[in-house]
């Protein structure tokens, strides 16, 4: 079965998100607005009770924190995506770096970014115009964050929560 980390901010920062997402990314039904803690990866459904009793003792050694988000940005030239810059604090690189380790193995393909995707599998001038549009509209989002959510895909493509992780809980 594939599993996947993702932190679910909060329903106004989700608002705002789905807004863009709604008319720009053909993933919108597929999931919420999410920032991705750990790539999809497989595990057998007998080892899921360990990959859960280690996601417990990760969010308990990582406190709540808050995230700021200031702008728009872009994969390019790799993809052209464009998501809303979760600004990288010590919180999200420790819980990103523990979920990379042990039995939930590195599957990291590129470095960590944290990101909340609005818009990706556009043509070039769209792409281009969105995000010149965007670029010059202020953004600035804070968001308290106390929880992760391990993920599974369902045979149509979407995930839905397993089971939720709250931080700085033992």
């Amino acid at each position: 079965m594939k599993y996947g980390i993702a932190i679910f901010p909060s329903k106004n920062v989700q608002d705002q998100a789905n807004a863009l997402r709604k008319r720009y990314d053909p993933r919108y039904a597929l999931i919420p607005p999410h920032i991705t803690l750990k790539y999809p990866f497989e595990t057998d459904p007998e080892q899921i009770d360990d990959v859960v009793q280690e996601l417990h003792k990760i969010a308990g050694s990582v406190d709540p924190f808050y995230i700021h988000i200031n702008k728009v940005s872009t994969f390019e030239p790799i993809t052209n995506t464009i998501y809303l810059k979760v600004e990288p604090i010590e919180q999200l690189q420790t819980l990103n770096e523990h979920l990379q380790q042990g039995i939930l193995e590195n599957n990291q393909k590129h470095s960590f970014v944290p990101h909340i995707t609005i818009a990706q599998d556009l043509e070039h001038d769209e792409f281009s115009d969105i995000v010149g549009r965007l670029k010059m509209e202020g953004f600035a989002i804070k968001d308290y964050i106390d929880r992760f959510q391990l993920l599974y895909e369902l045979d149509n493509g979407s995930w839905t929560v397993y089971e939720t992780f709250l931080l700085g809980k033992e």
